[in-house]
């Protein structure tokens, strides 16, 4: 029954993307700025990690779309709590977990998507990474996206108008953004910094893939981004479930 109310939750939010190829597009824009004309002024830099410069840019490029695009998801039920879309969904059978689900698969798959179109772009310019480096960093865009996504649907559900939501997420996304990273590896700062960021768990994630990109799979930063990317995405379904479950969504 959940697999078959997600399935239809899914299928609506699905059609809905397939109907806009802008938007299924739009979001691979500001990552393939970075990767035009930032990624090639690293190609001289001592960038202090393994790989070559591309191999550091693209890892953090690909979390970056999942980090922007699932925070501002939550932005679509407030749209929907204003047409009274949502209203229509409180009065239905279907399970609030799935009505959450359903939204996040559709996210997922939408990002990893995009991510697949930054890789093919990256390829051309000049990546060179193994195929399993690849497929793995596609695997912690779906979790980000996973875990963004429920905690931006929770948030969504709790705010009553854009101008609540927006600045929370971008109060979360901006230093995380900056502590992560995601441009460029910390290593690179100042001691405290480093140790500033270790707080942020989109560290942890960016270090794996960045491993996972030039071939090292069985490292302690893969074992510590798998650990976080997984907790923080059951922690955060579970999350948003309860609130979606509380507020009868």
């Amino acid at each position: 029954m959940l697999l078959h109310d997600i399935a239809l939750v899914f299928g609506r939010y699905a059609r809905q993307t397939l109907r806009s190829r802008f938007q299924m597009l739009f979001g691979t824009l500001m990552p393939l700025l970075y990767l035009l004309f930032f990624g090639p002024l690293l190609g001289d830099l001592p960038l202090g990690s393994a790989g070559d410069s591309w191999q550091v840019l693209i890892p953090g490029l690909l979390l970056q779309l999942a980090l922007f695009g699932a925070s501002f998801a939550g932005f679509s039920v407030i749209v929907e709590k204003s047409t009274g879309v949502m209203e229509r969904m409180r009065v239905t059978p279907v399970s609030r977990l799935a009505l959450l689900l359903g939204r996040v698969l559709r996210d997922a798959l939408l990002f990893m998507f995009q991510a697949v179109l930054l890789v093919l772009a990256a390829l051309v310019m000049g990546l060179r990474a193994p195929l399993p480096g690849v497929l793995i960093g596609f695997a912690f865009v779906g979790l980000l996206t996973v875990a963004l996504a429920s905690l931006s649907y929770a948030l969504a559900v709790k705010v009553t108008t854009p101008q609540e939501f927006g600045p929370v997420i971008n109060a979360v996304t901006m230093p995380t953004m900056l502590l992560s990273g995601l441009m460029l590896p910390m290593t690179l700062g100042p001691g405290w910094l480093d140790v500033v960021s270790r707080l942020t768990p989109l560290r942890y994630l960016v270090d794996a893939v960045r491993d996972a990109y030039v071939g090292s799979y069985a490292t302690a930063h893969m074992l510590y981004g798998t650990l976080v990317a997984v907790v923080f995405a059951v922690v955060a379904v579970a999350v948003g479930s309860r609130v979606f479950h509380r507020a009868g969504a």
